[in-house]
């Protein structure tokens, strides 16, 4: 089945969406250097209490997946969410490592109740557990700019495909029997590699945070990005879930991946453009000079 000029244009949307560089990338111009050199240089007590803080976040947005997002309908939408999130950003700001475990849950909940919008919005059904989990699926997908922490490629389908087997058996677990079993070891398993990328995003956040000319105002802007990416990243992945009904796994696969090497392919010829205008690599400029003989 072909795909319809609207739904390839909402593909090559969501490949923007998904295969940017995230966060690290966006903050760069804001902290004045790679924000991933700096959460690089966290101290080992404060990067044991990010580890601590995120697996602590998660585990509540999994409460809050599994035992709140069912029926309801969300109030504020994305603007309310979003300076919600600001207002949390600056308290991280001000008081630094001290707030991120008051911070962080709070932060964390506003986005999954935002990416659960998004998903409904994209046809999912939220009583579905499967779709519940994939919400949280969402959370290891800002993880770009850094190594993976598990040595796994960083690509959107790599990283469906590596989280693919534990999400499935916890979403079957919960299947057949309940919510109530949420905080089995199997759904841990599943939860790990999510928080294991989380984790890095947020000490992205915190080192950037913690830079001195960023303060308060600052961890806002800082915590506004934090959460703008992955309402960029839902809308991406459920676009993706979405065609996926319509034309199949495989079929959307073999599409964005065509997509997204013809967009690789025009920013290169754009590149190109630019150097043979200015001369090719390693030259400034087309024009020249005359120097007449002596």
């Amino acid at each position: 089945m072909d795909f319809s000029d609207v739904d390839s244009a909402a593909l090559t949307a969501a490949i923007k969406r998904l295969e940017e560089p995230g966060f690290a990338g966006r903050m760069t111009t804001l902290a004045g250097r790679p924000a991933e050199l700096v959460a690089r240089a966290l101290p080992g007590p404060a990067a044991s209490i990010v580890a601590k803080a995120a697996e602590a976040a998660l585990t509540r947005a999994l409460d809050i997946a599994l035992f709140s997002l069912r029926d309801q309908r969300f109030i504020g939408g994305r603007v309310v969410h979003s300076s919600l999130a600001s207002a949390s950003g600056a308290v991280g700001g001000a008081l630094g490592l001290a707030a991120l475990p008051v911070e962080l849950p709070v932060s964390t909940a506003i986005m999954l109740r935002t990416i659960a919008e998004i998903a409904r919005e994209e046809g999912e059904d939220l009583a579905d557990p499967r779709t519940r989990l994939a919400c949280l699926e969402v959370f290891a997908l800002g993880h770009t700019g850094l190594a993976a922490p598990d040595g796994a490629e960083g690509g959107y389908f790599a990283l469906r495909v590596l989280l693919a087997r534990g999400l499935a058996l916890a979403a079957d677990t919960l299947v057949r029997k309940g919510a109530a079993h949420s905080s089995s070891a199997l759904m841990h398993r599943a939860l790990a590699p999510i928080v294991a990328r989380f984790t890095a995003v947020v000490s992205q956040k915190l080192a950037l945070q913690g830079v001195a000319v960023i303060g308060a105002v600052g961890g806002a802007v800082v915590n506004l990005a934090f959460i703008e990416q992955y309402h960029s990243l839902a809308r991406g992945h459920f676009t993706v879930r979405r065609l996926e009904r319509v034309y199949s796994a495989q079929a959307v696969r073999a599409e964005y991946d065509q997509l997204k090497t013809a967009e690789l392919g025009r920013n290169k010829t754009s590149w190109d453009q630019v150097e043979h205008r200015d001369g090719g690599p390693g030259e400034i400029g087309t024009t020249t000079r005359s120097v007449p003989d002596r």
